[in-house]
């Protein structure tokens, strides 16, 4: 990897952490559409949260908009978001513009690796042709594809690009090992060589399927223990002490991977004939869960009741709002009639506002109180508030709700009342 000149082309949570990992071996160049995320990346700041500003200092990248300076790069990473649109098709026009981009400036030779989630075979069927388009060069005979899956866990200090096992694969054995050899560097080893590329694209894709379908059958459980006046808190505690009980817990499933990707196999599926029944039906639980909450908070409070929402992100102790199911949450809150405040320390208050309309707080309230607090993504500042701070946010006969279980240990005073899922 020494003597290659890479480039990432994407710089957001997912792309920015491997440029910053791959920078320890060698010069990087990392790219991005956007001129103010290069901009406050030159100045040391990482919105997202994954890089510090030490790290980002001491990384050998040149960061830039300018596709030019993409030129003469012997190994290209595409990391951008691969979403899906109103309807849950998978929408890969980043992806296109990525390779459109790359295409305009690599020369013969070149390797270009997917890192994106997609559906099996979109590497080939839609990275290649894309590329082989704006460059004029014969994918597979002048250039080379190869994919391997990110794995970031957006928040998590403890499973970084460093410390995880890449799955890679390329067009031939050579581009494979060259692929792997790369990553080893970074990963201290920890490869695998999967069979082919088409291979590594449905064994990531499964990865998160796997994972929405067991949340999906907890949040079930959920609206099962609520009718039988349970909470799945209690179940779940009792049921993991089973030696080979798996330990999911019940929420809101967001954001860009998990509730997203599963959309992209589906996809998949439908169209060589088979209807994914399972997959769908995870989907369909899951995205159902934030009208679920505001169901059995709205039968518990007044007309017009004022409630305190507690997180807008859409995963705890991260600063990303895309596909927010807590902020579908509090819409769905507005929507039936009640007067809603949301707070949110780590959320960009213009982001929530142009995404979502709304403008959370991002200093908890001193002075006053709500007929109703309602705690959905667990921050670690929310974890914190003991019973006087959190009787002090609520009016008499006020009522404490629970989505993540955060409070169940915290004795509240006498009058205020408590709803735990």
């Amino acid at each position: 990897m020494s003597t290659s000149r890479i480039a990432v082309v994407g710089l957001g949570y997912v792309g920015l952490p491997l440029a910053v990992a791959l920078a320890k071996h060698g010069a990087v160049t990392g790219y991005d559409h956007d001129p103010q995320r290069v901009r406050e990346l030159g100045a040391g700041h990482d919105r997202t949260g994954e890089v510090t500003s030490e790290a980002l200092a001491a990384a050998a990248i040149s960061l830039t908009v300018d596709a030019s300076a993409l030129v003469d790069h012997e190994i290209y990473i595409i990391t951008v978001p691969t979403p899906v649109d109103r309807h849950n098709v998978p929408d890969l026009s980043a992806v296109r513009s990525a390779c459109r981009t790359i295409g305009s400036v690599m020369s013969a030779g070149a390797i270009v690796i997917l890192e994106s989630t997609v559906y099996p075979g979109a590497t080939e069927e839609v990275v290649g042709p894309v590329l082989a388009q704006a460059s004029g060069l014969r994918c597979g005979v002048d250039f080379f594809l190869g994919y391997s899956p990110e794995r970031i866990n957006p928040g998590d200090r403890q499973h970084t690009v460093e410390r995880l096992t890449k799955v890679v694969a390329g067009q031939t054995e050579a581009v494979t090992e060259r692929i792997a050899a790369m990553y080893r560097q970074v990963t201290g080893g920890q490869v695998f060589v999967a069979r082919d590329i088409r291979t590594a694209e449905a064994a990531k894709a499964i990865e998160n399927a796997q994972r929405d379908i067991n949340i999906a059958f907890v949040n079930e459980v959920a609206m099962i223990c609520q009718r039988l006046g349970l909470s799945v808190y209690d179940v779940l505690e009792a049921a993991r002490t089973k030696w080979n009980f798996l330990d999911f817990r019940p929420g809101l499933v967001g954001g860009h991977c998990i509730g997203v990707d599963p959309f992209y196999l589906a996809h998949k599926a439908q169209e060589v004939g088979h209807e994914p029944h399972i997959i769908l039906a995870g989907r369909a639980v899951n995205d159902a869960m934030p009208r679920f909450v505001v169901d059995q908070v709205a039968a518990q409070l007044r007309p017009r009741a004022s409630v305190l929402v507690l997180g807008l992100t859409f995963k705890e102790n991260v600063p990303d709002l895309r596909n927010s199911k807590a902020a579908e949450l509090a819409i769905g809150l507005i929507r039936h009639g009640f007067e809603v405040t949301t707070h949110d320390p780590l959320a960009d208050l213009a982001e929530a506002e142009a995404l979502y309309g709304l403008s959370p707080l991002s200093v908890l309230p001193q002075d006053q109180t709500f007929d109703a607090v309602l705690g959905v993504v667990p921050h670690h500042v929310y974890a914190k508030l003991d019973s006087a701070r959190l009787a002090g946010l609520l009016q008499p006969d006020g009522l404490l709700a629970d989505l993540k279980g955060l409070w169940r240990d915290v004795r509240l005073p006498d009058g205020i009342r408590r709803w735990v899922l």
